[in-house]
């Protein structure tokens, strides 16, 4: 049975230096050699008896479970990128361009954050900060787009190929992420055992290194146990006779097996250490290499309790004599390697790591080795590494954290989370102006937290301050008001005024009062009034003031104006629509060009909307024989007069000429019904309107038919012409959709029950014989063919349009057939045909005149987009042609043909042998020799010409625009005075006048220049100019106002100091002179008096944002001037103003001192029992005095040369990776590092 002995790590230590808690501070300097225990007693040897036939037991899984790292939820690593392996070197790009972008990239992919610095030598350094999977795959990203990459290839047996790899790929990943490379190993079926490395020069070596240890694992794992236990093969006894091949070895093997445990068994001894279970990792080592070697080097197996125990328990087992270098090489391993933690308040972090892990790049970069992690909401820090690194950090950090805790402090306020966004501001202006203001940092919790504790982190005055003053404005909140208003939406936009200038004017009114619109998309008519209760009702007041004023003001009025009067109403310019509205103080909308509504609106007050009103009604009347009746129909017919959506009432107003007909609002109960048009159109509508309301009273019957649209307009025919004779005789209305009903076939017959049967009898025939379809031919001559397809066959669709949908087809272009297909109803095929006559007559009967015109006037003549040779086509229904390209290169090189379809000669061509169509033609040839533009030259002096120009032409812009003429200004150089004016004759008179007119107003600003340009100078002292400059300005801007002078201070370089430059009107610039030269009488009589008061009370009197100190100089009229900061006397504070004055805000001063001093007093007086009561007592081992150590009698070393091992020697107890001198035996066994 072995024997073991519990031995901790403090007994081992005292064990090594000699150290014991009885011999410290011994008074008696010697020691009774006889008292002195041996060495044998002190250190007795392990007994040897046999082991129990259980034998030892292997620990559960100690070498083969996983070690789980240490790590808190939330790690930060550093990493540095040399310059040479930098992948992005441009310099002038940092924290932007492709660097930047990659780095956002790795953040959304991995969920880390990242914070880039460069250091001094170019290289980067990475903050990554979060979980550690996530820390770890941000690593890989980091090094294989942010370094430049490298690639090697390594050879292993094939065989170890799947140990690299592990189950499930499992050991790749890890290999891969550990050394942050990408490793490619060939498929099972690929001969080759290469394997591929690629990433940075560090990654390609560790990677290698692990790889080739894995391979050699497996190459020594089955042969490494017979190397060691040689010795002992001699009692393994095997039959060869009875074994052959591979069952030879197997038998072999068994039966080492079977001495080598039964050896161990019999000499084997067991210890138990303690060692700390932080310290457990570095005992075992990456993969257990540490163990291994241990194994190796001594024969001692190291038993290590698994990662889920709290067992500290280490357990080593081997021969007696291999014992105590196995224990030693476990305690270097275990010491090799601290871990230690400095206390700092967790919102000091942040300022340790410094703004994107600055100040711990510079630490990290001194000591790579050591690991630091910042555990969130842990008050302390935690470094892993070397202990003489690990002692250097943790120094360092001490430091920066005593230097952080001196100068900086933190408060928490609480404050209701409904105040919050109101503590911020809009945009942050508010806290961003409290936090440059106090230099300090303040967290407000976010919404979703549901957080009242506000902090506030930084200098502890200012921290104060701010404190203070968040706790003012939330106490101000606390007391507010919010009132909730009810503004039709429709008014917001008009309250907010363009660009924000009415609700700005609102806001300066009250500016306690914040008001808050809602968002348009929520069609909210609730707009929030908070501030305090007197200043809400007041806003409250004046907004519904300005609604109601509103309200006024948006009555609308629809007046139904023709449409060929709204250019009237308009006027030239805009002139008469200007005057309206601006005499009524209406606003006046008109429909567009290209709508059919002929709708004038009128927005304003109800009287001023009915001026406007009739305004425009009159300017119609006087234009046309326009003409208003009323018409007296029962009101309960008005709906069915109008019919669904206006059909009835829109197809009456459509057959008489367009009147408009107006029925009174629904459920007015008035039976008026007003008509307004053309005199014999209102009559027409009148009798319509009665005859209706007649048949509804008596008898009203309603059919309804369908046919194709198409059909509709010849059913309606030229005119009204085919609908109107059904109407006749039948005695029935009937009513076509417009474009805006969605049942287009749809054609409804009202009348008595006699006349609808008729009339949709009359309608079913002629809609049968449309249906009924012929094809019949025309002759048409060749050369007329084009006029049909031009246009994309524009004349060939309206055919079809208003002829029931006939199909006209001509023959092929090159054709010279005359034949022309219809296709369709008989009825729509004859006539069309008869329609395709009249314009073949019309075409032959063409006129061709021609009209030669330079070409330089072709664009004028055209006029803007063509629009003056169109409103000629309009005018006088003719085509006009101007001559392409390259008949300018022909016959014609100097001038322009035009064609004139004169359809209005062709009776005189008929009758009288086209002697007028000659005599018209000249007429509209002159009309067009009118358009040709006409230059006139202007007298303009030449110093006025970059006036008339206006800046970037906008000057003759605006008069090119408003005469239509083109005016061209000479050049510079020319030094000419004549503008040449070009443009038609009609335009030359108006557009010389406003030239000239222009002239005479700059002539005038030119003399009025001249007079503003008085200058006049006044001395004065210039310690005088801040008062006459005033504060912000104020006093002298007011000056400058009142007198409408420019008044110029000396620049800080100038000669004459004390000169003030005055210009303007020589009246006004007396009169500013004189008020200058009062506040400067003003001032001289004013004293100055210096007074002492103490500088510990001077914040307090200047107060938040110097609010107290302004309050005294506008009560006292005097200025008060305190100390700069480093001032030699810095109680020293000036007052400056008239005597009486400076007299009594002294006295007021020191009456603030005396009554501050004692708050001040006291406050220190306090402070004194709240200092720390000194440093610390030196410790116990500083206390202790110097011992000689245990000693011991008949040790080992004793008799012989050799002496115990130092633990302090690099020799005795090297560091990982240290070389290591060969040395002679000693008593403690051979060194084996």
């Amino acid at each position: 049975m072995s024997s073991v002995a519990v031995l901790t790590q403090e007994s081992f230590n005292e064990h090594r230096s000699g150290l014991l808690p009885e011999q410290v501070g011994g008074s008696s300097d010697a020691v009774d050699e006889d008292n002195l225990p041996t060495y044998k007693d002190a250190f007795p040897p392990l007994p040897e008896k046999a082991m129990s036939s259980e034998g030892p037991q292997e620990a559960g899984n100690a070498w083969t479970s996983k070690i789980r790292p240490l790590r808190s939820s939330i790690i930060t690593q550093v990493f540095h990128v040399p310059l040479e392996e930098r992948k992005y070197k441009d310099m002038n790009q940092f924290g932007e361009g492709d660097q930047a972008k990659v780095c956002v990239d790795i953040m959304q992919k991995t969920g880390a954050h990242l914070e880039l610095s460069m250091a001094k030598d170019q290289g980067l350094s990475i903050m990554v900060s979060g979980k550690l999977d996530a820390v770890m795959k941000a690593r890989k990203e980091i090094v294989s787009r942010l370094q430049t990459q490298a690639s090697a290839t390594v050879a292993i047996p094939k065989e170890h190929h799947r140990f690299v790899i592990g189950k499930n790929g499992e050991k790749l990943q890890e290999l891969e992420l550990k050394t942050a490379t990408k490793i490619q190993i060939p498929r099972p079926d690929d001969p080759s055992n290469h394997i591929k490395i690629s990433g940075t020069k560090e990654g390609l070596e560790k990677a290698k290194h692990e790889i080739l240890l894995i391979s050699a694992e497996q190459k020594v794992c089955s042969v490494q146990m017979f190397i060691n236990w040689v010795p002992y093969l001699r009692t393994v006894k095997v039959n060869a006779n009875n074994c052959d091949g591979h069952l030879c070895v197997i038998a072999l093997g068994v039966d080492v097996s079977h001495a080598i445990f039964s050896f161990q068994k019999r000499n084997a001894t067991t210890i138990a250490v303690e060692v700390k279970k932080s310290q457990h990792k570095y005992v075992i080592g990456p993969k257990g290499n540490t163990l291994q070697e241990i194994l190796d080097r001594t024969g001692v197996s190291v038993e290590i309790p698994p990662p889920d125990s709290s067992s500290e328990t280490v357990i080593l087992r081997g021969e007696p004599d291999r014992l105590g270098q196995a224990l030693t090489e476990v305690y270097a391993k275990a010491n090799s390697y601290t871990v230690s933690s400095v206390s700092a308040p967790s919102w000091l972090h942040r300022f340790i790591i410094g703004k994107k892990g600055q100040n711990l790049a510079k630490i990290t970069q001194q000591m790579p080795k050591v690991h630091i992690e910042f555990t969130e909401g842990e008050d302390k820090i935690t470094l892993e590494g070397p202990t003489k690194d690990v002692q250097m950090v943790q120094s360092q950090i001490e430091a920066i954290v005593t230097d952080l805790v001196s100068r900086m402090d933190y408060a928490e306020i609480s404050v209701d989370p409904k105040f919050h966004r109101h503590l911020i501001g809009k945009g942050g202006a508010n806290i961003n102006r409290i936090k440059d203001q106090h230099k300090v940092s303040v967290r407000i919790p976010p919404d979703n937290e549901k957080s009242n504790l506000i902090r506030i982190e930084g200098d502890p005055q200012g921290v104060q301050e701010a404190k203070k003053e968040l706790l003012e404005l939330a106490s101000r909140m606390e007391n507010e008001r919010t009132k909730d208003m009810i503004i039709e939406q429709r008014f917001h936009r008009a309250i907010i005024g363009q660009k924000g200038e009415k609700i700005k004017e609102i806001r300066d009114k009250f500016p306690e009062v914040i008001i808050n619109f809602p968002d348009p998309a929520q069609k909210s008519d609730i707009v929030q009034l908070r501030g305090p209760r007197t200043e809400v009702e007041k806003c409250t007041k004046f907004m519904q003031k300005m609604v109601a004023e509103m309200v006024e003001n948006s009555h609308s009025v629809s007046v139904p104006i023709f449409k060929q009067f709204h250019k009237n109403i308009i006027g030239k310019g805009g002139a008469n629509i200007k005057k309206i509205r601006e005499e009524t103080n209406t606003k006046i909308d008109l429909p567009a060009e290209n709508s059919n509504s002929e709708m004038i609106v009128i927005t304003g007050k109800k009287a001023n909307c009915e001026a406007a009103r009739n305004r425009i009604l009159a300017i119609q009347k006087e234009l046309a024989n326009i003409m208003e009746v009323e018409v007296s129909i029962p009101s309960k017919l008005h709906n069915s007069l109008i019919g669904s959506k206006g059909r009835f009432v829109r197809s009456i107003m459509e057959e008489c000429g367009g009147v408009h007909i107006h029925f009174p609002t629904e459920g007015s109960g008035i039976d008026a019904v007003t008509i307004r048009g053309p005199a014999e159109e209102v009559e027409k509508a009148k009798k319509q309107l009665l005859s209706l309301a007649e048949e509804k009273q008596t008898k009203s019957h309603t059919a309804e038919l369908r046919a194709k649209p198409e059909y509709h307009k010849f059913l309606i025919g030229k005119g009204g012409g085919n609908i109107r004779k059904v109407r006749d005789s039948t005695g029935a209305r009937i009513i076509f959709p417009t474009a805006e009903d969605k049942d287009q076939e749809l054609i409804t017959v009202i009348g008595t029950e006699e006349a609808v049967a008729e009339a949709q009898k009359e309608l079913e025939a002629l809609i049968k014989s449309l249906d009924n379809v012929v094809e019949d031919f025309m002759s048409v001559d060749p050369k007329h063919h084009r006029y049909f397809v031009a246009r994309r066959g524009q004349v060939l669709r309206e055919l079809a349009e208003e002829y029931g949908g006939v199909m006209v087809s001509f023959p092929r272009t090159g054709s010279q057939s005359e034949k022309v297909t219809l296709k369709g109803a008989k009825d729509c095929v004859e006539a069309a045909k008869k329609r395709m006559f009249e314009i073949v007559e019309d075409l032959d009967a063409q006129v061709t005149m021609e009209c030669v015109i330079p070409q330089k006037f072709h664009r004028s003549i055209m006029g803007p987009k063509g629009a003056r040779i169109q409103q000629i086509t309009r005018d006088h229904n003719v085509q006009i042609k101007f001559p392409e390209r390259e008949d300018l290169q022909g016959n014609y090189p100097f001038f322009n043909l035009f064609k004139y379809h004169l359809l209005w000669c062709i009776f005189d061509f008929v009758v009288q042998p086209c002697l007028g169509c000659f005599g018209k033609s000249e007429a509209l040839t002159s009309w067009v020799l009118a358009l040709v533009p006409v230059t006139i030259e202007v007298e303009v002096p030449f110093e006025l010409h970059r006036y008339i120009i206006g800046q970037k032409g906008s000057g003759i812009r605006k008069m090119m625009d408003e005469f239509e003429v083109n005016i061209q200004v000479p050049a510079p150089e020319l030094q000419s005075d004549i503008i040449s004016v070009t443009g038609l004759a009609t335009h030359l008179d108006r557009a010389k006048e406003g030239l000239l007119e222009r002239v005479k107003e700059l002539q005038a600003e030119q003399e009025d220049r001249a007079l503003r340009s008085f200058k006049l100078t006044i001395t004065v002292d210039p310690k005088y100019h801040p008062k006459i400059i005033g504060r912000k300005g104020a006093i002298i801007t007011q000056i400058r106002t009142e007198h409408d002078v420019n008044i110029q201070f000396p620049e800080k370089n100038d000669e004459n100091q004390d000169q003030i430059t005055i210009t303007g009107y020589e009246q006004n610039a007396v009169a500013a002179r004189d008020a200058i030269q009062a506040i400067v009488d003003e001032l001289e009589e004013m004293i100055s008096e210096d007074i002492n008061l103490d500088s510990r009370v001077h914040a307090r009197v200047i107060g938040a944002r110097g609010k107290g100190i302004r309050k005294i100089m506008d009560e006292f009229k005097v200025d008060v001037r305190f100390p700069q900061s480093g001032a030699a006397d810095p109680n020293l504070v000036t007052v400056t103003g008239l005597p009486e004055m400076v007299d009594e805000a002294i006295d007021h001063l020191l009456n603030l001192e005396e009554e501050y001093m004692a708050d001040v007093v006291e406050n220190e007086s306090k402070m004194a029992y709240m200092k720390p009561s000194g440093t610390a007592a030196a410790s116990s081992e500083e206390a202790r005095g110097p011992s000689k150590g245990f000693v011991v009698r008949e040790a080992p070393w004793t008799t012989s040369s050799e002496k115990a091992p130092d633990m302090s020697s690099s020799e005795d107890f090297p560091s990982f990776g240290a070389p290591v001198a060969a040395a002679r035996a000693s008593p403690w066994g051979p060194k084996r590092f």
